[in-house]
């Protein structure tokens, strides 16, 4: 049998997925009696995708678990920070830094970057489209438009960012969560309509799963809502996926299966929508009657940030590539507007423009190999980014 086109474990800890020249640098650098350099190594942005005024940073669980182990220290913000790329100067805010010789973890550099940009562009759109749902419930639906080497990426990341639940099993074990999903068409056109698929799910599928049915298959969603409702007792929700041929006016068609919910007695049905949305659309019915919301490509196929990793000191003395900041360099955090700079000393004080002492926001994560913080939950990094969210969106 063929194997399919994913990279194994060992392929990515063998460096085996990393660009070429970084093997090839490796080896003249050890050719040359070069490979003993004692360096600093940051990881920053020069900007953020579509204008961002922040982003959040994602990824370093799964970059300590690579890097553990191999002789060097990690120092980074708290995975789940929300961080802007630049400091009033122009300063790139370093996001990590690591510290050792460079060909000990030089050929990482490539599965490093991919580790943190990619998740932290699903986790920054997943929080802006929560705050665009205005904290409705969010479930992420995009493992389906990706490929699925990366569905558990996807899904810890978007569930980080803000989303309620995840649907592939494989994600939600990841994040400690049991998976959600809903029906799909296939199971109305195999069982040729809204009723026997209804109570077949009823009746088959264990009864701690949601109900909550599509009832967009074959009929208008009203007497879909209608013929679910009739066949499934504790009936969770109802969802609309109808096409954009279909839709006309969304906001009123979700209106009038809520007006029929309602005066036929169903009040505690909630209404689902899902089908190609995004933060823009989101945020037009955030303010309908919408109980949530099932968003899967514009999550899943965020914006990846463009980071890079650079040395900036050599043995001692600063140094850097046109265009970067040279020397081993600490970020800070104002505590009250979020706002960020950096400094070249850990015990520097720093005032914000608002007026706050900023504070040093870096935590060492890897000593000499070593991991120096426990692991923390997707729960605990989601929860540290709500808090911060909800600290923006007062702001504003």
């Amino acid at each position: 049998m063929s194997k399919l086109f994913i990279a194994d474990e060992d392929a990515v800890r063998s460096g085996r997925t990393m660009d070429i020249y970084f093997e090839r640098t490796k080896k003249i650098l050890e050719e040359k009696g070069l490979g003993g350099s004692d360096v600093w190594a940051e990881f920053t942005g020069s900007a953020l995708p579509a204008g961002w005024p922040w982003a959040i940073f994602c990824g370093l669980e799964e970059v300590v678990r690579l890097t553990e182990g191999l002789p060097i220290d990690l120092y980074a913000i708290p995975e789940g920070t929300i961080f802007k790329a630049r400091s009033s100067n122009s300063v790139r805010i370093p996001l990590m830094n690591i510290h050792g010789h460079y060909t000990d973890f030089g050929i990482d550099e490539t599965a490093i970057l991919g580790m943190i940009c990619q998740p932290s562009g699903i986790t920054t759109v997943a929080a802006r489209t929560k705050i665009a749902a205005k904290w409705k419930t969010l479930f992420a639906f995009g493992n389906r438009r990706m490929h699925p080497g990366i569905a558990g990426v996807i899904d810890r990341s978007a569930y980080i960012g803000g989303c309620d639940a995840v649907s592939s099993p494989f994600g939600a074990e990841i994040i400690g969560q049991k998976p959600l999903g809903t029906t799909p068409h296939a199971l109305m056109l195999m069982m040729g309509g809204n009723e026997a698929a209804f109570k077949a799910f009823d009746e088959i599928i264990e009864p701690e799963v949601p109900r909550i049915m599509l009832i967009d298959t074959f009929s208008d969603e009203r007497t879909g809502a209608m013929d679910a409702c009739r066949a499934v007792k504790d009936l969770k929700g109802v969802r609309l996926d109808t096409p954009g041929s279909r839709r006309g006016n969304f906001k009123e068609l979700i209106d009038e299966v809520r007006w029929e919910l309602d005066m036929k007695g169903f009040k505690d049905v909630g209404i689902t929508v899902s089908g190609g949305l995004n933060e823009r659309t989101v945020a037009e019915l955030a303010d309908t009657c919408v109980t949530s919301f099932g968003v899967g490509t514009s999550i899943a196929n965020a914006p990846t940030l463009d980071l890079s990793m650079d040395i900036v000191e050599k043995d001692g003395i600063p140094i850097s590539k046109r265009g970067k900041f040279g020397g081993r360099k600490y970020a800070y955090r104002c505590p009250d507007c979020l706002s960020m700079d950096v400094s070249l000393s850990p015990n520097d004080d720093i005032k914000c423009s608002c007026g706050c002492h900023m504070e040093p926001i870096e935590q060492c994560v890897i000593k000499g190999g070593k991991r120096q913080l426990p692991e923390r939950s997707a729960t605990e990094i989601r929860d540290y980014v709500m808090k911060q969210l909800k600290q923006i969106s007062e702001l504003e």
